[in-house]
């Protein structure tokens, strides 16, 4: 996926296509995908990193959602486990099935979830992972180790998805470049083109790392910008109505031991009437999250002290080891594009539906937003399908609900970090025999090599220190102090591979710096 030459491709005056999308997170990425495979010709522009805001901040799920099976939102529950189906059978190096172990403390319980989950078990039909049942005492504690003990009865074991978001984001846009479609990061669109008759024929955008200007002509604009959108439908009328409420959750990284297993942990009511996750990542777990709904949005949310004190107190209920704030590796937060509530007196972000939506503009302007990681193809699909109808386009068939992603591969050790890789693992095994300095690790105690990081910048588009440390192999998310650690040799590789000098380099370690700072808990 070479960036210099997808931009070589563009600089023609008045780049023609089908479809253009803006932005390049979940929705937009899985709408590349979809108009490409079906034979469009495709642009998706980026204004950061592709998922740098939302989409890279999940709490690494792919599930159907048991809360809104108790809401009684049954509709959406079987859509989203369909499509957990799906994202499994095309991406089965990304998507893997996790055992999420409740453990129960009232003589109640047990019975009460077995019951609840078997439905879900039910409405997942022929795409479940899993069969939910009950648990003994002494099982429970097998699975989850540093589960709490006192006045633990037994439990009950669902099965659910489990992904890396970003890379998943990743490796939609190696998909959509595959199938012919231009997806570039770094360029922001900056005014939309309007014919004479008030319909939309285009979009100017500006290369955020050049200065360097773009027009393109499109048949139709598709707006999937997440909790940017309403940004995108002023520029197309200013007088819009907000149409997206953010919604914050934030999630801790702790170290493995405080689950001690391989499974999940699922607690099915907090204080605040939410489910907190404790989830194996990479060798870590992930405790999360929260609600927290917001006023504005922004690139780079910050964690709420109260949000951090909920998760620590939450989690500590239920754990032997109770996590402090010295325990935290990484601290992240992400806000949500929840469709904002009409009412005057709107409900709380937790319990507005998590389902899409889409918007149609007099001047053609197709909006989506809502929605989660796990239905993103279906809302890529729809989105498509309405933008077809919008530009007249020749219909053609979606084929995505069958399409392998990029790096599909079912023969790959899960038990390693770069699983993630998929097939790719071989040529980026294979620079390290031809180069061995390419197979120099970066960092003690992790499985980063010199090789993942020309990998990020020939073939996935990294651009930034950040961009390779937080999105291509996560270890921001991880441990944060350790990325600030391996900063300076991340920036002289990437310098070297892309013929930048030493103020470059500066410029980018100290920038990354002042970042990672903010993944790390003061204690």
């Amino acid at each position: 996926m070479k960036r210099i030459a997808l931009l070589k491709e563009i600089c023609e005056q008045n780049y023609n296509c089908d479809i253009l999308i803006i932005g390049g997170g979940a929705t937009g990425l899985g709408a590349a995908v979809d108009a490409a495979s079906r034979g469009y010709k495709v642009v998706l522009l980026e204004q950061n990193d592709f998922a740098q805001a939302t989409s890279s901040r999940s709490t690494k799920l792919v599930h159907g959602g048991v809360r809104y099976l108790a809401q009684g939102d049954i509709q959406m529950v079987i859509g989203a486990l369909h499509e957990r189906g799906r994202m499994q059978k095309n991406a089965p190096h990304l998507v893997k099935n996790m055992r999420f172990i409740i453990g129960n403390y009232r003589w109640w319980e047990q019975t009460f979830y077995t019951i609840g989950l078997t439905i879900y078990d039910i409405l997942a039909g022929r795409w479940g992972l899993g069969l939910s049942l009950p648990l003994l005492k002494r099982t429970v504690k097998k699975e989850i180790p540093g589960l709490k003990q006192s006045g633990l009865k037994g439990g009950v074991v669902y099965h659910d998805g489990q992904f890396d978001d970003a890379r998943m984001a990743v490796t939609l846009a190696q998909t959509g470049v595959d199938y012919g479609a231009i997806c570039l990061n770094y360029i922001k669109v900056e005014k939309l083109v309007k014919d004479n008759a008030g319909k939309l024929s285009g979009v100017i955008a500006l290369n955020q790392l050049t200065g360097e200007q773009y027009t393109f002509r499109s048949r139709v604009i598709v707006n999937a910008t997440g909790v940017f959108v309403d940004d995108i439908m002023g520029m197309d009328a200013p007088q819009a109505k907000k149409k997206v409420r953010p919604s914050q959750g934030v999630h801790l990284v702790v170290d493995s031991k405080f689950l001690g297993g391989n499974s999940a942990l699922m607690i099915p009511k907090t204080k605040d009437g939410r489910v907190l996750f404790g989830v194996p990542w990479h060798d870590k777990v992930v405790l999360g999250t929260t609600d927290t709904p917001l006023n504005e949005s922004v690139l780079e949310p910050h964690a709420l002290e109260e949000e951090i004190n909920f998760i620590l107190d939450q989690a500590g209920q239920y754990l032997e080891l109770k996590p402090t704030r010295a325990d935290v590796l990484s601290v992240f937060a992400g806000l949500r594009p929840l469709a904002a509530p009409n009412s005057r007196d709107p409900k709380k972000t937790k319990e507005i539906s998590r389902n899409y939506k889409i918007y149609k503009s007099k001047s053609g302007l197709l909006t989506i937003t809502g929605g989660k990681w796990t239905t993103y193809r279906e809302m890529a699909e729809d989105a498509i399908n309405q933008s077809i109808q919008i530009a007249g386009l020749a219909i053609k068939p979606c084929v995505t609900k069958n399409l392998k992603v990029h790096g599909y591969s079912e023969d790959v050790d899960m038990s390693k970090w770069d699983y993630v890789y998929g097939s790719d693992i071989s040529k980026i095994n294979i620079m390290k025999k031809e180069d061995i300095q390419y197979s120099e690790l970066l960092l003690k105690n992790f499985t980063f090599t010199v090789a993942h990081v020309i990998w990020a910048v020939r073939e996935e588009m990294a651009q930034t220190i950040e961009d390779v440390l937080a999105r291509r192999v996560r270890l921001l998310f991880l441990d944060a102090r350790a990325a600030i650690e391996i900063a300076p040799k991340v920036a002289a590789i990437m310098a070297k591979e892309m013929k930048k000098d030493n103020d470059w380099v500066k410029s980018q370690i100290k920038e990354f710096t002042e970042l990672a700072k903010g993944y790390i808990l003061q204690v």
